[in-house]
């Protein structure tokens, strides 16, 4: 095991170095980190509104529950069955105190979704932050091989001896004759 962790940890150091030495791409990590994290948060907010959703259904079906049998103690009660009446009323507050355990689990669930909602627009701010700072870095990176590019081409024209001077005089030379020996071909196909 000691091995592997010393590579991992190896491995480790020379990302970081790496990431270090190219921050563009440290940056790109970072907004695909929060891209992740925005999908993630996306899925959390959806699961709970379904849950948000389900509670609501569940606290409906409670308060249903809690009308019938307090409509079946009213009746029980008319028709004098105390027998009836004492368990029922039981039933009811069992009834009432699992639609408020339901309810401020739905509260629960409602500032989770506000939480999960401002997280989101956290996230999704500092991913622009992030995507501009990696368009900025990238730029600035083409900017620079452009400019070393430029610096290196001047360099090469001003310091390559194979460079054609026009006042040189073996140049003018050569250049004449080239051009006295395509008049000569003109004149040749012209005679023909």
């Amino acid at each position: 095991m000691g091995v592997f962790e010393d590579f991992s940890n190896f491995l480790e150091a020379r990302l970081e170095e790496f990431l270090r030495d190219n921050p563009d791409l440290e940056l790109q990590a970072l907004a695909e980190k929060l891209r992740e994290q925005e999908e993630e948060t996306v899925r959390l907010l959806a699961e709970l509104r379904r849950r948000e959703r389900q509670l609501q259904d569940e606290i409906l079906a409670t308060a249903q529950e809690v009308q019938r049998w307090h409509v079946r103690i009213d009746k029980a009660k008319a028709a004098g069955r105390i027998d009836l009446v004492t368990p029922a009323e039981q039933r009811e507050a069992d009834l009432l105190r699992q639609g408020n355990q339901l309810w401020g689990q739905m509260e629960a669930v409602k500032d989770r979704i506000k939480q999960s909602i401002d997280l989101n627009a956290q996230i999704q701010v500092k991913r622009k932050e992030v995507t501009a700072k990696v368009a900025e870095a990238q730029a600035a990176k083409v900017k620079a091989k452009a400019q070393q590019t430029s610096q290196a081409w001047q360099n090469t024209t001003f310091t390559n001896p194979t460079f054609t001077n026009p006042t040189d005089p073996l140049e003018q030379t050569f250049r004449r004759w080239e051009m006295d020996e395509e008049l000569d071909q003109l004149k040749r196909q012209m005679g023909k």
